[in-house]
């Protein structure tokens, strides 16, 4: 039994457990507690054959696992203490290069070398090189340090500081900005958020994958403060940002596969394992990051199923891995995975025939039959045409004949047919193929003027509710037969008032009541809305809202217009080919003291935090708000995201999510961890979230209310000036894009002041700023500005990381030259402004024409042409329709300086730094909110 009197390592003392009949082993400067006797790691290299003896019989206990003698190194530690692996978890060798495993006499791993074990529990496994660099997001030289950097130098006087705090690790140094001096700089918005910097050995493996990637989830805060009060003080909001099935870019690491089905999680908070957990009892036993509780390690954990032979658990994907998803065991399924069910409802009335939407909508699914995911070959899909009557597609298998059934009785919707309405795609790909060319000219000279869009749409979940899937909408005009008809309730006297709100909001409460229907079913929507006139898209989105679907708007669509055609088919057809997640349930687990408060995005909260996805499309983006409900005393503290899902291939999996931060109760290292981009995405969430419960205008205030508060905050808490009025405008260099980014938001379509914004345009702008990833929504709320006619030699061709883009120039028309060239894009659009004194070559290189007089303004393809300058102008805008994730493809506008002014005042509109209309320009804004900060003024 271990001694209380035996030499303790510094920084450690013993406690006698009277329960346990045992000393327990504390660390002072964490708190931490572990039964076994901490071991001073010596400095000299261990004896080679130190960790490979056997213990002496008379200790062998039964129940512990065995290996071969050659894992022991892998397990508990190299000779040195110290790791050479592929990324420095103990003794890992690489995935590919992977060595036999030794044979030879098994032991038991629990009580050979014990000590070992605890040692490399405490000693950093992964010290990267020391750096003289700054160690700051907006500090000179960013950008150079590895993502993961524990300390590479004893605590030092400062850390020493923020001892009380428990936290080992040098501190985010904050850096303070004039915002009325220092103008916002564009670049600074690519830059990734403030360092996580963890306590020591807060991770048992030094893998770089050890924490989750910012663009899977992230934190408005990268420091969580140890109490609501600090919280309070910053006025920060705590929250989260999660786009969890964000798709793999060529350059990104594809997320690791655990497939032989031991899943360990905690007892009591069914936290999985992860990087964050500790091993206690000799490696038998493992401590929960969230609880503390002691697990038992699964028998077959350390088993390699593929060699059938013991296997090297740091090596194991969650242990290494903060994005990993493991197949799941039939415990995990209510029912066998079904296979993915697509069922497609076309609009065929008269305005559709004529826009071109559905021989483009029947063409593009027809050029998407082999792209749909069908693998397992049990997809299966219908197509449901529909005006003022329902019309179904009879495709009995292995005929090239389809029959149509007509159903006229739309208020007591039936299916005409049991079967071979819903086919599978590999059986009747023959029969749907000749069905997809004649649909537009069967309803060529359809002249029906109305849409039973509510029937459809019951007709559709009658067909697939036994299975759940995706209805696809396709929309031409405002549904008004049968359930769910709607009335054009647009009225221009109320637009910029405070009624305007009530037109955001559903018309009718068939929306809502069917969509928690499909959501029960796992039927999930989504819309594609074509409409010239009055859609009510409030009213239709509400569908996709609740149900994890997604809103596509195409106002005035009209096919003979090409760039309209190859948007639509673009986006459409990315839709029909992405591989969704199925009956899929969401739910954020956190560290005690932490509690998920509120959800937003598209999705059904089905209890207080499970959010229920009946499919969960790629790059769909979730933000979560959280509360601190107790003191937090942990050094830091773990979120874990966990999906629970079906793959469009028919396998159940969990993807799951670890994100660790550090705790601080230090009100500076809060403002240095602030991510302003989170924060941003976060308040555009919020503000849309308060424009539909009370007033746009409620809305707007709150939004800059909230910075104010964080101004007055900063200006209070770090600043000489304190509460008493300042010629300056505080923050801190990480948040000083946060006013224009507020600014920005302000100035959106979804929430800007504003007697002309249509309601649809408006709702559709709420859709996007709810649902886009940061990587969508920053461009969208603060455009991106190129000026093309004097970019740099380099910009345009091809460097190491592709085609390299412009220097972004701030957003003010003050930029705009008269003979110049630019690009103005917000991810949804781009416009190509070109000025009125614009000479001729220009022209002529860009457009093919002789002067800037003969070229027409509005959407537009450019030609490629044969010269250098034309190639590297398409080479960017090609690189911006690709670079970021999601479907959208923007359309490209051609604006002349001189031209038509509703075009020009759109395009200008990006600018959010001029004043337009009542919003002030960036320098009023700042003055206005100095005013409010110092206790003066309203806005």
């Amino acid at each position: 039994m271990a001694s209380s009197t035996q030499q303790l390592p510094p920084g450690w003392a013993a406690e006698w457990d009277a329960t346990n009949q045992r000393y327990l082993f504390i660390e002072t400067a964490t708190g931490r507690t572990q039964w076994e006797p901490p071991v001073h790691v010596p400095t000299a290299p261990i004896d080679d054959h130190g960790a490979s003896v056997s213990p002496p019989p008379s200790h062998h206990n039964p129940r512990r696992r065995q290996y071969a003698a050659g894992q022991t190194q892998a397990y508990y530690g190299t000779t040195d203490g110290f790791v050479e692996p592929s990324y420095g978890a103990a003794g890992v060798v690489g995935p590919q290069t992977q060595q036999p495993v030794a044979s030879g006499p098994l032991f038991t791993p629990g009580l050979a070398a014990e000590q070992q074990f605890a040692a490399q529990q405490q000693q950093p496994l992964y010290q990267a090189p020391p750096s003289h660099e700054s160690q700051y997001i907006n500090a000179p030289g960013f950008g150079q340090e590895p993502a993961y950097y524990p300390p590479s130098a004893p605590v030092n006087q400062l850390a020493d500081q923020f001892g009380q705090m428990g936290i080992g690790q040098k501190p985010l140094q904050l850096y303070t900005t004039n915002l009325l001096t220092s103008p916002p700089d564009p670049r600074e918005l690519s830059h990734p958020p403030p360092e996580i910097r963890l306590p020591p050995n807060s991770c048992i493996t030094a893998s770089p994958y050890a924490n989750a990637d910012y663009t899977y989830q992230r934190s408005t805060l990268n420091a969580i403060p140890t109490t609501s009060s600090l919280l309070n003080k910053a006025k920060i909001p705590l929250a989260l940002v999660i786009t969890p099935y964000r798709a793999v870019k060529d350059g990104d690491s594809p997320v690791p596969l655990v497939t032989d089905t031991v899943i360990a999680r905690c007892r009591r908070c069914r936290t999985y394992i992860n990087p964050y957990v500790q091993f206690i009892d000799g490696g038998n036993r493992w401590r929960c990051c969230m609880c503390n509780m002691s697990n038992e390690v699964p028998q077959l954990f350390d088993w390699d199923q593929v060699r059938n032979q013991p296997g090297d658990r740091w090596t194991r994907d969650e242990l290494n891995h903060s994005v990993v998803e493991f197949v799941a065991p039939t415990e995990y399924m209510v029912r066998p995975p079904q296979p993915a069910v697509y069922v497609i409802l076309i609009d065929v009335s008269h305005t559709a025939i004529q826009s071109g939407m559905v021989a483009t909508a029947t063409r593009t699914i027809l050029e998407s039959l082999d792209r749909i995911p069908n693998e397992d070959e049990r997809t299966k899909i219908a197509i449901i045409a529909y005006d003022t009557s329902l019309y179904f597609f009879s495709m009995p298998p292995g005929t090239t004949e389809s029959t149509m059934l007509v159903v006229s009785d739309v208020d007591d919707v039936f299916l005409p047919k049991p079967t071979d309405l819903l086919v599978n795609l590999s059986e009747a790909k023959a029969s749907l193929e000749s069905l997809l060319t004649r649909i537009n000219d069967m309803f060529q000279d359809n002249h029906t003027v109305g849409s039973a869009m509510g029937p459809a749409l019951q007709a559709g979940f009658k067909l697939m509710a036994p299975i759940g899937g995706k209805i696809i909408v396709l929309s031409a005009s405002l549904p008004n037969v049968g359930a769910g008809a709607l009335k054009n309730r647009e009225d221009p006297k109320i637009l910029g008032t405070s009624k305007e709100s009530g037109l955001l909001q559903p018309a009718s409460p068939f929306y809502k009541t069917f969509a928690i229907e499909c959501s029960r079913a796992q039927v999930s929507v989504d819309m594609f809305l074509f409409s010239a006139s009055y859609q009510d898209v409030a009213s239709l989105a509400c569908l996709p809202h609740y149900t994890s679907g997604q809103t596509f708007f195409y106002p005035a669509f009209s096919a003979s217009r090409s760039e309209d055609a190859i948007k639509f088919a673009h986006e459409f057809g990315e839709i029909l080919a992405m591989p969704i997640m199925l009956e899929a349930v969401m739910r954020v687990r956190a560290s005690k003291g932490l509690r998920m408060a509120s959800f937003h995005g598209n999705f059904f909260v089905r209890s207080t935090d499970l959010l229920a996805m009946p499919a969960v499309p790629m790059d769909q983006s979730y933000a979560i708000e959280v509360q601190i409900e107790d003191t937090i005393t942990a050094p830091f503290v773990v979120f874990q995201t966990a999906v629970l899902h079906t793959t469009c291939y028919g396998e159940r999996r969990i993807r799951v999510i670890t994100h660790a931060l550090p705790t601080t109760s230090n009100l500076s290292e809060l403002f240095a961890s602030a991510d302003q981009v989170a924060i941003a995405t976060f308040l555009a969430n919020k503000a849309v979230e308060r424009s539909i419960t009370h007033k746009l205008e409620d809305s707007r205030d709150a939004i800059m209310q909230k910075l104010v508060d964080i101004l007055m905050s900063y200006k209070s808490s770090m600043t000489a000036a304190g509460a008493g009025a300042s010629a300056q405008l505080a923050i801190s260099e990480n948040l000083k894009m946060l006013p224009l980014l507020t600014l920005g938001l302000l100035k959106n379509v979804g929430i800007r002041q504003s007697a002309q914004i249509p309601p649809d345009l408006r709702a559709y702008a709420q859709c996007l700023l709810t649902s886009l990833p940061s990587q969508l929504l920053i461009p969208y709320i603060h455009p991106n500005f190129y000026s093309l006619h004097n970019m740099p030699p380099e910009a345009g061709t091809v460097g190491e990381h592709g085609v390299i883009l412009p220097v972004p120039l701030p957003l003010t028309s003050e930029r705009l030259e008269r003979h110049g060239l630019y690009l103005i894009e917000d991810s949804q659009n781009m416009f190509l402004w070109v000025g009125r004194d614009a000479v001729p070559g220009l022209v002529e290189d860009v457009f093919n024409l002789p002067s800037y007089e003969v070229l027409r303004g509005g959407k537009t393809t450019l030609p490629v042409l044969d010269n250098e300058f034309s190639q590297r102008v398409n080479a960017i805008i090609q690189k911006i329709r690709e670079m970021r994730r999601g479907v959208y493809y923007p359309h490209l506008y051609v604006v002349k300086e001189d031209g038509e002014p509703p075009l020009r005042l759109w395009a200008l509109s990006c600018l959010i730094q001029d004043r337009a209309d009542v919003l002030p320009s960036y320098q009023q804004f700042i003055g206005q909110v100095r005013d409010k900060v110092n206790g003066a003024g309203t806005y």
